[in-house]
């Protein structure tokens, strides 16, 4: 082995007498980007950017939430045995469609209520959604999970042991799942905002293919990662969800650039 990507050394740092998880303060970073960059797409587009400020304040805890319960029922194993446990966020456990779901049943629910055209705004947020994404997964690495199997290739991941799964604890390095994905979202990213810039698509298109494309990926993703997860059939249980989605992300693409879907046109 010439060279790897060395495990974190700590996974947060303290501020006084709180700790601050490194995994937590990149939600927060991302977040605010995602925020960022959706005002800057909804005011070129004509829109108000304060919308997506005060759409924020319904979206974000709705996305932890759907998060935290998508864990909770694809990983009903990890869930801590008390009352609280199935909102126990805090303790790790968050599934990105389970946020992604909740957040937009949050906002589809607030667009409308203000008379916002759904569609647009979905199309506007895409990318935004993938920056997020991208930024969360460097979360993951300090607290060493979600990566592949066993690697030597000179971007392979140290892995501590005590963070190594079970039948792998005489490896060292591994493929960094997270840094892939977190380079696909980017590309993912600037790949729909030209898109947008290029060619006339119809509102939800790019939502439809930020879908397809990172649930594409998922696939890929899946077939490569060796954390504990629920199987059926042999595969991953998350493998099976990113093939629909990949499926019907595809589809809505197509359906919608033949006007025929018209999700939120008022």
């Amino acid at each position: 082995m010439l060279a790897a990507i060395p495990s974190p050394p700590t996974n947060g740092f303290h501020l006084g007498p709180l700790f601050i998880h490194f995994y937590g303060l990149a939600y927060v970073v991302a977040i605010s980007a995602t925020i960022a960059l959706t005002r800057r797409r909804w005011r070129a587009q004509g829109g108000d950017p304060d919308i997506v400020s005060e759409g924020a304040l319904w979206a974000v805890p709705a996305g932890i939430l759907g998060a935290r319960l998508y864990h909770d029922v694809t990983s009903w194993n990890e869930v801590p045995h008390n009352w609280w446990g199935w909102f126990a966020f805090w303790q790790g456990g968050l599934g990105v469609w389970g946020g992604i779901a909740g957040g937009a049943l949050a906002g589809v629910v607030f667009l409308r209520r203000r008379g916002v055209d759904v569609a647009r705004f979905a199309d506007a947020i895409a990318p935004g959604i993938l920056l997020a994404q991208a930024i969360g997964r460097i979360g993951n690495y300090f607290n060493q999970e979600l990566f592949g199997g066993p690697t030597s290739l000179p971007w392979a991941l140290e892995i501590t042991p005590s963070h190594r799964p079970s039948g792998y604890l005489a490896y060292s390095t591994f493929h960094p799942t997270f840094l892939y994905e977190l380079v696909w979202n980017l590309l993912l990213a600037g790949g729909l905002i030209l898109l947008g810039r290029r060619r006339e698509i119809r509102p939800p298109g790019l939502f439809a293919l930020y879908v397809a494309g990172y649930s594409a990926f998922r696939i890929f993703e899946e077939l490569l990662r060796v954390d504990p997860s629920h199987h059926f059939l042999g595969l991953r249980l998350n493998l099976y969800v990113a093939v629909a989605l990949t499926l019907v992300g595809l589809a809505w693409f197509a359906y919608s650039q033949r006007g025929e879907l018209g999700l939120g046109r008022r």
